[in-house]
């Protein structure tokens, strides 16, 4: 069986960059979040906003490889970047004072990757 990666061309170009900024910046962080975005969509992770409540501190970046889910809620501030979010994941992030962003966004605005959490 062929493996071809992920078909959506906005995947396909988030994937290149993130390996490019993984080889030009020498972060591993960038790199391992592009192999995970390899795998075949079924395979994604999909993070209720519970279980980052339990693993994030105020003030932290998480990345989640995946689909941000809506179920729990967050007791503090909190930068969260993912593939995609739910409406009432972005909802909840925004009324405890965190943001909502996409992980190109956060590769612009840490290129090292320094500080940043990958939770799956």
């Amino acid at each position: 069986m062929k493996v071809t990666g992920p078909t959506d061309p906005n995947v396909r170009r988030l994937i290149v960059a993130l390996e490019k900024m993984a080889k030009a910046e020498r972060a591993k962080i960038w790199k391992d979040i592009s192999e995970r975005l390899k795998k075949p969509r079924r395979n994604r992770v999909a993070v209720n906003l519970s279980r980052i409540n339990r693993c994030t501190k105020d003030g932290d970046t998480v990345v989640v490889p995946g689909k941000v889910l809506g179920s729990g809620f967050l007791s503090h501030k909190l930068c969260i970047a993912a593939l995609s979010f739910s409406e009432a994941a972005i909802e909840k992030t925004r009324s405890a004072g965190g943001e909502c962003i996409s992980i190109s966004e956060l590769m612009k605005r840490n290129p090292k990757g320094s500080d940043v959490k990958i939770i799956t």
